[in-house]
């Protein structure tokens, strides 16, 4: 049973960092947040197994953290509201051409993340080229031209 609670614990704590890091942590991995990730994983694994490292207590532990997953899937579907808080949403950056410095520093992306993300989707070279832009809520920024 305290595997259980432990990794009901560690499956939330783990959902809640990531929500408050920002979908950047996600979305655009830089080698600091991969060094960051791994260390997380390590951690992860020794507060999850404790000194427990059978067979029996890693697959309570898979069908636990899948059980939840599963369950926040069907919870997020009934409550939209709650999946607004869980999964986020998408945030405007750049609005008929006109960046939100607010938005951009609130979400913790760099005007030079979106010129990235407009030469590599369309092959824009200049924010003027730049309709919108809009980091979605999987850390994603998705472009559209004025063209």
């Amino acid at each position: 049973m305290e595997s259980v609670i432990r990794g009901a614990a560690i499956y939330f704590i783990l959902l809640t960092a990531l929500r408050l890091s920002g979908r950047r942590t996600v979305g655009q991995m830089t080698p600091f947040d991969l060094v960051l990730l791994l260390i997380i994983a390590e951690t992860t694994q020794q507060a999850l197994l404790g000194d427990d490292f059978s067979i029996i207590n890693a697959i309570v532990l898979i069908v636990v953290l899948f059980s939840i997953d599963i369950g926040l899937s069907y919870v997020k579907e009934w409550a939209p509201r709650l999946a607004r808080i869980i999964d986020g949403a998408p945030t405007v950056l750049i609005s008929d051409g006109k960046p939100d410095l607010r938005a951009i520093a609130r979400s913790r992306v760099s005007l030079e993340d979106v010129l990235t993300a407009a030469r590599q989707e369309h092959g824009l070279e200049r924010l003027g080229q730049i309709k919108s832009a809009v980091l979605e809520a999987d850390g994603a920024v998705s472009i559209i031209s004025r063209e």
